[in-house]
Order: structure tokens, then sequence, then C-alpha cells
């Protein structure tokens, strides 16, 4: 036997499998992806933004340029007499955006007031209030019977707009962000990076850093890539994380530019285009929230800050049951200056809310008894 029939006696070629073959072995979960994309898109995705910090940040414009819509166009401005008097409020608004197909019921949670007073202690506690109040309030309903048309108004992410012109975190900065870090995802901005030279904006960067990891802030941390994903994604994962906090502009003029129509701001000196990656990070800003984490944003809110909240309550209830338990409330007490008259407040806010508690159960057994019946 010659060499070449050697080589080549040990291998049998086998012919391509037929069409008909290969159908008969396709089950069809292969489709299972396609089936729940279209029923997600025919649902439709939620999201709630809050936005926080001091007046003349730019918050309002920045959510503006973000969702490219306006959701303040009937908003008050208030002056500066009218600041001064005002207190912490909790403002909603909810706007319905479709692009090519795909709706998104998107609710913007403003806080007017805040830090604006000459006395900010203890300004964080109305929006901390608020984000409980909203699990309280997804709590009840996920215990009740419906739970088909169940709203969820939770909170799933916080932008904390920081001034640019301090030196690093202010206390008031350190306590909002340590009062929410464990209710909220917290993403730091660095507001109206334009008053800012880019040295400037990486020092200040560096500086934040350091001082949220002094103080020990729990801010929201990006999803580490998976093994399997492209080269691509994961340069652009390791930009964002090394942008954060983003410095940001925000604008809804458009401007002339090297010839092209831009969203930017004009000044005596030249022109600041806010999608322009090399004078902002408002692309990358915009490229996390919406294009590559909103979903983990949501999955972090619902799996870690609202099971916590839920276990809370969870345990609340089985206390309240045993009288042998001693009781712990799923809301952290405040600080107390007056022991009687703060300790009576407290006792009584606890009891409130596991009296409610107790009633929603009462009236989940009624139901179910009726329906048995």
């Amino acid at each position: 036997m010659s060499r070449v029939g050697a080589s080549l006696c040990p291998f049998i070629f086998v012919p391509p499998a037929s069409e008909d073959a290969q159908e008969k072995d396709y089950v069809g979960f292969a489709t299972l992806p396609n089936q729940v994309h279209r029923k997600s898109v025919k649902k439709g995705f939620d999201f709630t933004l809050m936005v926080a910090g001091e007046s003349g940040l730019g918050k309002s414009t920045l959510v503006n340029s973000l969702f490219l819509t306006d959701l303040h166009k009937d908003r008050k401005l208030l002056n500066a007499e009218e600041r001064v008097a005002q207190t912490v409020e909790i403002s909603r608004h909810t706007v319905d955006i479709e692009e090519k197909g795909v709706k998104l019921r998107l609710t913007i949670v403003d806080t007017p007031g805040f830090g604006d007073a000459v006395n900010n202690s203890e300004c964080w506690r109305p929006v901390s209030e608020y984000i409980e109040q909203q699990f309280e309030f997804y709590f009840r309903d996920e215990s009740g019977l419906n739970r088909k048309n169940i709203q969820d108004h939770r909170v799933h992410c916080c932008l904390y707009f920081i001034p640019p012109f301090g030196h690093g975190l202010r206390p008031v900065d350190v306590e909002f962000m340590k009062a929410l870090q464990e209710k909220v995802n917290v993403v730091p901005l660095i507001a109206k990076a334009d008053c800012l030279t880019p040295p400037e904006v990486k020092r200040l960067k560096e500086k934040l850093r350091e001082e949220i990891d002094e103080y020990g802030i729990k801010v929201y941390q990006f999803p580490d890539c998976d093994s399997d994903e492209d080269d691509e994604f994961k340069r652009q994962d390791r930009e964002l994380k090394a942008s954060c906090p983003f410095a940001v502009i925000g604008s809804n003029t458009v401007v002339e530019a090297r010839g092209q129509r831009v969203r930017g701001r004009l000044y005596p000196w030249g022109i600041v285009e806010v999608e322009n990656p090399s004078h902002c990070d408002f692309v990358k800003l915009r490229t996390m929230l919406i294009r590559t984490h909103m979903h983990d944003l949501k999955d972090v809110t619902s799996e870690g800050h609202y099971e916590s909240y839920r276990a809370q309550c969870i345990h609340a209830l089985s206390g309240r049951m045993n009288p042998d338990r001693r009781v712990q409330s799923p809301l952290p007490p405040p600080p107390l200056s007056s022991p009687d008259a703060e300790t009576e407040k407290l006792i009584k806010k606890k009891d409130d809310q596991l009296r409610r508690m107790q009633q929603m159960l009462q009236k989940m057994q009624q139901q179910m008894h009726e329906q048995d019946l």
C-alpha cells in the first residue's frame, strides 16, 4: 500500500445531514429569546430616575438632554426669597417615550429645595422617606390578591449632582449618599463641568473617588463583564468605570459648530458641545444609564434594595405576631434629640406601620376565605 493510501484509509467520509434530518433534530426552544423579546416589547418598560442636588446645577436641563424631551414645561421658577422659604419637596413627572417600536414609561422624581436652606441638617430625610414609601406601596400590592397590574414606582437610580466649584464632598453630600446608599443606586455627578478646565476635572474626580472610599460611601457598582463579551464592549465598560464620577453638561440649545448643528453652549471664548466626549462625560452617562446598565439598575433595586426592605418588613410582622420576640422597625430610627418626646414619636410610628401591615394581612385572609366559600 502506498503512503498516500495509508494516510487516507483511517478516515471515513460522512456526508452532511440533509435538510429533512436537520428539521427532525430541531425542537424549537431556540426561539424562546424571540418570544421573550416580543412579549417585553408589547408590554413596554418602566424606569424611575431621581435627581437630587441644590438648585442651579442643571438637573432638569440634563434630564431633558438625556431623553430628548421637556419634562418641566409647566414648571414655575422661584425667586430668591421664595427659595429661602422653600422646604424640600418631592415632585414626580411621568412621560411615555417610544423609540423604534419600544415603549418606555419614564418617571422623573425631582427634589426641589434640597440643599438650598441655610441649615441643611437632615434635608435628605424627605427623600429617604419617599423611597421607603414606594417600597411600602409595592410590598402592599405584591402581597395582595391582584398581582397582575402592580404599578412599580420604586426608584431605580438617583443621580446626585455635586457642585463643580468645591474642593471635594461637602458634609451634606456625605450625609445624603450615606443615608440613601442602602435604599437606591446612587450615581454621583459633577454638575456644570464647563466651569472647570480638563486638569481641574481630573483632579476633582480623583479627590471625589478618594473621599468616597474614605467615608465608606457605597455608590452604584458596575457589574463585571462576562468572559464571552466582545472586546468592544469590554473596552467601553473600562472607559465607563474609569470616568466615574461623570462630569456632565446639559443643554437643550442647538448651536452652529464647524458647519454642523449640535447641542451645546455658546460662550465668548468658544462652544461647548454636550455630545462631544472630549468636552464632557454626557455621552458616557447616557450610555451607562440607557444603553448598557438600565436593566441592571432595575435588577439591583429589585433583588438588593427592595429585598432588604421586604425582609425587614416580614421580620417585623413575625415579631408582632409573636409577643415574646422584640419588634424591629423596617425603617431606621432617627437620631433622638429629646429622649422622651422622640422615643414616643418613634414608638407611635412603629405601631402605625405595623398596624397597617396587620390590617393588610387580615384583609388578605378574609378575601381568601370568601373565595373558598
